[in-house]
């Protein structure tokens, strides 16, 4: 997926918005500790480059890179574990597009966004995805 793939739109004014991706694709922001491998907390680093990765994961996020999806690491590790980070994944075989590091530590994200998010949380199995009606929060009318 390169930048000239996306798709560009206009508001309802006729000025350009932001593009959003082809039909069918999707921009996946996938954690790391305790979602594709050893839960390691930032405290401990030198953790980092042992931490065994949960083989389902590898599977389905290389799965998704190679349909065509972007995949992005969203990571609350900070930027001088970039190297130990993108060392293991590459070691481990993880195919790409890049990393976000610096994620908001704690959980209970509540993501605010112009565009359409999907929140998937993960419960110790990567698996093909499937469509599912959930309770969600929404802004008052």
């Amino acid at each position: 997926m390169n930048l000239q793939d996306l798709q560009p739109i206009k508001d309802a004014n006729g000025a350009n918005a932001s593009p959003v991706l082809p039909e069918g694709k999707k921009n996946y922001l996938i954690d790391i500790d305790g979602t594709i491998c050893d839960d390691i907390p930032n405290e401990e680093p030198e953790r980092m480059p042992h931490a065994q990765v949960y083989p389902d994961a590898l599977e389905i996020v290389n799965k998704w890179f190679e349909e065509g999806h972007i995949i992005y690491f969203f990571t609350s590790r900070t930027e001088d574990m970039r190297a130990v980070t993108e060392e293991w994944l590459n070691k481990n075989g993880f195919k790409y597009h890049g990393m976000i590091m610096g994620k908001p530590r704690g959980g209970n994200y509540h993501w605010i966004d112009n565009h359409i998010v999907r929140a998937t949380r993960f419960v110790g199995k990567f698996t093909d995805m499937v469509k599912a009606t959930k309770e969600i929060e929404v802004f008052k009318d």
